[in-house]
């Protein structure tokens, strides 16, 4: 069953929206910095071409580390992580569940990816 999502970081200045499968389980992945993080994320990627992101002038920040392969996106005002780049799914985005207006999380169960041994 598909469902329209939206959400946004905490001020409201990075907003995105979408249509999905109907969330019901997370993901979690291990690396360094989704671990520091906490956060939990959409269990599919979502094509770019469906995440509609809306963000004010400079409110969008970028971080990459390592290989600068994948990409975390969050906001430059409040600091909220709202979705990421993942590397090894170039033109695909993961969403914080979070972010994601009244979606009750708790609860949820979430596999774990092992990013934290990817070579």
């Amino acid at each position: 069953m598909t469902e329209h999502y939206q959400g946004s970081c905490h001020c409201g200045a990075v907003k995105f929206s979408y249509d999905g499968d109907k969330i019901e389980k997370g993901l979690r992945c291990n690396c360094s910095i989704c671990a520091r993080k906490g956060a939990m994320m959409t269990p599919e990627t979502i094509p770019a071409a469906n995440l509609n992101i809306v963000a004010d002038d400079d409110a969008l920040g970028l971080y990459q580390f390592g290989a600068r392969t994948a990409k975390h996106f969050f906001c430059k005002n409040c600091g909220i992580y709202t979705f990421h780049e993942p590397g090894r799914a170039p033109g695909h985005y993961r969403v914080n569940l979070g972010c994601i207006d009244d979606l009750d999380t708790d609860g949820f169960e979430a596999d774990v990816f092992d990013g934290k041994h990817l070579l």
